[in-house]
């Protein structure tokens, strides 16, 4: 499946040598898209409000479990068409930031990972 392409350091649309808007293929838009879904703000998408992971309600400014967050991210991630699993590394979990990566295996057995 494709996808618009983002540029990864605004995550905005950008242009293709013809200045063209620029499309994703697999398995780049599959990672592309399962980075949107966990950067979506529930509420955000406004076609389907039901989406998105509740930031503002149970993230930020709070202090949720390490496995809460593991487990809003999984359910992006798993929302995300094409993706048949997912798990979520912490490197780091401290009081103001968190990294680590999401990774996932696709519909046909190929093994994927996002940062964050």
């Amino acid at each position: 499946m494709s996808t618009l392409l983002l540029d990864q350091t605004y995550w905005d649309l950008c242009v293709n040598a013809s200045g063209n808007i620029a499309v994703a293929t697999e398995p780049y838009s599959l990672a592309q898209d399962v980075a949107s879904a966990c950067r979506l703000f529930l509420g955000e998408l406004w076609y389907d409000d039901t989406k998105g992971i509740p930031y503002f309600n149970d993230i930020l400014g709070q202090l949720p479990t390490e496995a809460t967050l593991k487990q809003y991210l999984i359910n992006a991630a798993l929302g995300v068409v094409g993706v048949a699993s997912a798990d979520v590394v912490i490197g780091s979990f401290d009081n103001r930031t968190i990294t680590g990566q999401i990774q996932f295996v696709d519909d046909f057995g190929g093994s994927y990972s996002v940062g964050f």
